[in-house]
C-alpha cells in the first residue's frame, strides 16, 4: 500500500512525460499496478497511451456472487484494466492463497480477457535447502498447467524470489537466468517450443536502476516486475530504458 490517489496519478503522469523523451521501442509495454481504489483514474491516463496499461493487484476467484469487499475480473475490466497480478508472494503469505485458489483466479481472468501476470517464487529456506526448483515447478504446474495451449498463450509469468523482495537482496543475474530458463523449459515440455518462445517471463526481486541492465541482458529475462523502485518516476524510467 503506497501513495494516495493524487500521488498515484502524479506518478503515472510523470512517467508518461519522461517516456516521451526516452528510447521506448515498439515491443516494450509499461504496466502500472495501483491499489484497486485508483484503478479507474489510472486507467484513464494509461489508456490514452499505446504503450502503457493498468493492472489490478488482485481479483477474486468468482465472477459474481455475494462476496463482500471483493473485485471480480469483470469489474476491473469495466474500468479499463487489462492485466491482473495473481499469486503475489504477499498474498500467498498474508492471505493464505493456495494453488487451487490461484488456478481459479487465472481462469476467471482469462474468461474476461484479462491477462494474468502469475507470480511464483521461493523462500530463502527453500533455496538454501536446494528445493527452489521443486517449489517453482509445483507452483507453475499446480496453477497454470490445467490451461489449454491457447489459454496459456495469454499468460505472463513473474519470477519473484521471496528472499529478494524488499530486502535489498537481489538474485544474481546467473541465478535469475537459471530460474527463468528452468521455467521456460517446463513450459516447453508441456506446450512446445512456440509457446515457450513467446512466453514473457519477468524478474521481480529488488530490480533497481543499478542492476536492471545486467538482469535484462539475460536471454530468458524479458522484463521486470518492479516494486519500490517504481515509486520514483526517474528511477522507474531508468529501469524501463534498460530493457
Amino acid at each position: 500500500m503506497n501513495k494516495l490517489q493524487n500521488e498515484a496519478k502524479t506518478l503515472v503522469n510523470q512517467v508518461v512525460d519522461l517516456l516521451q523523451h526516452s528510447n521506448l521501442s515498439d515491443n516494450k509495454r509499461v504496466i502500472f499496478s495501483p491499489p484497486s481504489l485508483y484503478l479507474e483514474s489510472v486507467s484513464l491516463i494509461t489508456n490514452k497511451e499505446a504503450f502503457i496499461s493498468s493492472c489490478s493487484q488482485n481479483i477474486y476467484f468468482e465472477n459474481s456472487g455475494a462476496y463482500t469487499g471483493e473485485l471480480s475480473a469483470e469489474m476491473i475490466k469495466s474500468v479499463g484494466c487489462e492485466y491482473t497480478l495473481v499469486g503475489h508472494s504477499e498474498r500467498r503469505a498474508l492471505f493464505s492463497e493456495t494453488d487451487i485458489i490461484l488456478a481459479k483466479k487465472v481462469s476467471c481472468a482469462l474468461l474476461q480477457g484479462i491477462v494474468p501476470i502469475y507470480c511464483c517464487g521461493e523462500l530463502l529456506a527453500e533455496r538454501k535447502s536446494k528445493k527452489h526448483y521443486d517449489i517453482i515447478q509445483a507452483q507453475i504446474e499446480g496453477v497454470l498447467f490445467h490451461l489449454s495451449e491457447d489459454e496459456f498463450s495469454n499468460i505472463i509469468i513473474a519470477y519473484e524470489p521471496v528472499w529478494a523482495i524488499g530486502t535489498g537482496e537481489t538474485a544474481s543475474s546467473n541465478q535469475a537466468q537459471e530460474m527463468h530458463a528452468f521455467i521456460r523449459g517446463l513450459v516447453t515440455a508441456k506446450y512446445g517450443n512456440v509457446t515457450s518462445d513467446n512466453l514473457t517471463i519477468l524478474y521481480g526481486g529488488s530490480c533497481k536502476p543499478a542492476n536492471a541492465a545486467e538482469l535484462f541482458a539475460c536471454p530468458d529475462v524479458d522484463g521486470g516486475l518492479i516494486g519500490g523502485a517504481s515509486l520514483v518516476a526517474e528511477d522507474f524510467v531508468k529501469i524501463i530504458d534498460a530493457l
